[in-house]
C-alpha cells in the first residue's frame, strides 16, 4: 500500500490491439502516464475473456482485429467497463457504429499521450455519470411504482372504510409501523389481500 496519504489509485487498463507494437508502445504510454496496465489482449474474443476476468475500470480496443472486431467486443464489455476505441480510420460509418455500442470516446492514430489521457478520463467520467443516472432512473421508477400502488390502495380503503384520502393514507402508514413492513407491501396486501396471505 502507498505511505502517502490519499494517494490516488491508478486506474486499471485492459489493452486490445492486435499489431505488438502498437500495443507495446500504448502500453508503455499509458504505464508512463501512471495507468495500470492489468491485461492484453490480441483480439476482441479474448478482450471480452479478459474485461470479465480483471473488471478493468476502462478497456482501449482497437477497432479492426482478428476473429471478433473492436467495436463488437465493445458492445459486450461496454456493461462491465467504459471503452474507448482506437483506429486509423475516422470513418463515419465506424464512428457511427461505435457511438451506437456505447463507445465513450475515440481516438485516430496515429496518437500521443496528450491524446490518450483527456480521451481516458473523459470516458471513465461520462460511463460514472451513465452508470449514476440509470440508478437514478431507476429509483425514480420505483418511487412511482410504489407511489401508483398506495393509490390504488388508498382509493379501496376510502370506499371499503369510508374513510378521507388523508385517512387512508394514514391508515396505510400505520399498519406499515405495527407491522414493520414498508408503506407499498401494505398497500400491495390491500389491494390483493389473498397474495398477502400466501407470503
Amino acid at each position: 500500500m502507498s505511505n502517502e496519504a490519499g494517494a490516488k489509485k491508478a486506474v486499471r487498463i485492459l489493452v486490445a490491439e492486435d499489431e505488438a507494437l502498437i500495443r507495446m508502445d500504448l502500453v508503455e504510454m499509458l504505464q508512463e502516464a501512471g495507468y495500470d496496465v492489468i491485461a492484453q489482449a490480441t483480439n476482441g474474443e479474448e478482450a471480452i475473456a479478459l474485461a470479465l476476468e480483471h473488471q478493468p475500470d476502462l478497456a482501449i480496443l482497437d477497432v479492426k482485429m482478428p476473429v471478433l472486431d473492436g467495436i463488437s467486443a465493445a458492445e459486450k464489455i461496454i456493461a462491465t467497463a467504459p471503452v474507448l476505441m482506437l483506429t486509423a480510420f475516422s470513418q463515419r460509418e465506424l464512428i457511427d457504429r461505435a457511438r451506437d455500442a456505447g463507445v465513450m470516446a475515440y481516438v485516430v492514430k496515429p496518437f500521443t499521450i496528450g491524446d490518450l489521457v483527456p480521451a481516458i478520463e473523459i470516458a471513465i467520467s461520462r460511463h460514472t455519470q451513465m452508470q449514476s443516472l440509470a440508478l437514478e432512473v431507476a429509483d425514480l421508477h420505483e418511487r412511482l411504482e410504489t407511489r401508483k400502488i398506495i393509490d390504488r390502495a388508498k382509493g379501496i380503503l376510502m370506499k371499503a372504510l369510508n374513510l378521507s384520502e388523508p385517512e387512508a393514507f394514514s391508515w396505510i402508514q400505520r399498519a406499515a409501523m405495527d407491522r414493520r413492513l414498508s408503506m407499498k407491501e401494505v398497500a400491495q396486501a390491500v389491494i390483493s389481500p389473498e397474495a398477502a396471505l400466501d407470503k
